[in-house]
């Protein structure tokens, strides 16, 4: 799971041909640290999805911009928009929910 920034925001989240699961997380955030496996499985699951990391303390301005207030926060996005947001620690199945819906 590649992690994103700042700079490679637009190219890899904004302008991917494919819809993206994009994780805001802090390295001492425990909520994130147990995520962390789940995001690893449905990587390996879900080829028509990308999965990607950002961590607040070198993206906050991206953070800013999508009004990121907690971690984790799971943004969905597809065609460059947010199209799904989930904060929190979320279960697997709640996760593949969405990731069905916006694979469509």
């Amino acid at each position: 799971m590649q992690n994103v920034t700042n700079d490679n925001f637009e190219e890899e989240i904004l302008n991917s041909d494919i819809p993206v699961l994009l994780e805001f997380y802090s390295d001492g955030c425990m909520p994130c640290k147990r995520l962390s496996p789940t995001l690893a499985e449905l990587e390996e699951e879900y080829h028509e999805l990308k999965i990607k990391k950002m961590n607040v303390a070198f993206g906050a301005e991206t953070a800013g911009k999508y009004s990121v207030m907690s971690v984790p926060t799971i943004i969905f996005f597809k065609e460059g928009q947010e199209v799904h947001r989930i904060s929190g620690l979320v279960k697997k199945a709640e996760l593949e929910e969405v990731i069905k819906e916006v694979t469509r």
